[in-house]
């Protein structure tokens, strides 16, 4: 992904290509295609793939950063998108997060490593880096791979100071349910 809807790729020879799109949309939605025919080619999905929609500006978030993000969640089925199953985007809440502290599901931990204030990823995550087994009763059925589409709209690097103002930005101190990795931080909405 670059900037003003371009992307760029190599094919199988190395040869690397470019493609302008028409809107930003266009763009996005093709990006979320190229990560789903990822997955649906892949043998067996062990690990997290993620797909830049947006790069975003600034330095790259690392373990101990803290952010705040929008994101909408999918289960994947029949190869593609399935129902949403949780959501933030129209709550006008935001989820608060710190990587690496464990409070979210080990997908997004991976999957939103490097990303940049404003950017904008599609991830989709394998049940052993999401719910597993257990899932999540009533929104999760077990062994569910999950899609996520995340913005970062607000990050604190911890090299910035953190102190004990960092901690005003750490997960614990958000109601916002997901993705949590147990089922008890659900709400019933």
């Amino acid at each position: 992904v670059q900037p003003n809807n371009y992307s760029t790729f190599y094919d199988d020879q190395r040869q690397n290509w470019s493609i302008m799109f028409e809107s930003e949309k266009a763009a996005m939605d093709f990006s979320k295609q190229v990560c789903i025919a990822k997955c649906n080619s892949s043998p067996v999905l062990d690990s997290v793939l993620h797909q830049d929609l947006i790069l975003g500006e600034g330095q790259g978030v690392e373990g101990g950063d803290s952010l705040e993000v929008a994101y909408t969640g999918w289960l994947f089925q029949n190869n593609g998108l399935g129902q949403v199953f949780d959501s933030n985007v129209n709550k006008g809440k935001l989820l608060r997060l710190k990587l690496g502290s464990g409070k979210v599901i080990k997908g997004w931990e991976e999957g939103m490593m490097g990303m940049k204030k404003g950017g904008r990823r599609y991830l989709i995550i394998p049940p052993a880096w999401a719910y597993g087994a257990q899932g999540v009763a009533g929104r999760v059925p077990p062994d569910s791979t999950l899609v996520f589409e995340v913005e970062v709209r607000r990050v604190k690097l911890v090299k910035e100071g953190s102190g004990s103002d960092g901690q005003s930005v750490s997960s614990r101190d958000s109601p916002a349910p997901s993705p949590v990795p147990n089922s008890d931080g659900f709400s019933a909405d």
